[in-house]
């Protein structure tokens, strides 16, 4: 009974861990695309006049500012997201190192992972597999 207790530890353990790699892969995308916005926006004020006047918004409110002043900040902004997603990044990979020493230790097999043949074979009717493509005639 107590092995069946610590085991149900060990797969509860091991469950969080997982989850907490998904909360930081979801992080990551999450600021992947601000990144991205903020690079976005920061190219499309390039080509601006810089006493141009545009909005930005500050916690929730739109705030009027020109484009002189609203750059600086956006870059560095975007310097800020750039150096957090790699921070998570890392996270990430440490946590995944984590999850696979304590899959080895305490000898836990993930279902799907431990047939090799069955990937291949699956692998193959992928490539197998065309695209049908519809032609309309006019």
């Amino acid at each position: 009974m107590k092995d069946k207790k610590s085991q149900e530890e060990i797969i509860q353990g091991f469950q969080a861990m997982r989850n907490e790699q998904r909360s930081i892969a979801s992080k990551i995308s999450e600021l992947q695309q601000d990144l991205n916005e903020h690079k976005i926006v920061i190219e499309t004020l390039e080509g601006v006049d810089a006493d141009r006047k545009c909005f930005r918004m500050v916690g929730g409110v739109l705030v009027e500012r020109t484009v002189k002043d609203v750059v600086p900040a956006l870059v560095s902004n975007r310097d800020k997201l750039g150096k957090l997603v790699e921070s998570l990044n890392s996270q990430l990979t440490e946590k995944g190192a984590d999850i696979n020493g304590y899959m080895e230790k305490h000898n836990i097999q993930v279902r799907g992972q431990g047939s090799e043949g069955k990937k291949e074979e699956k692998e193959e009717d992928v490539k197998s597999g065309g695209v049908l493509v519809s032609q309309q005639t006019n």
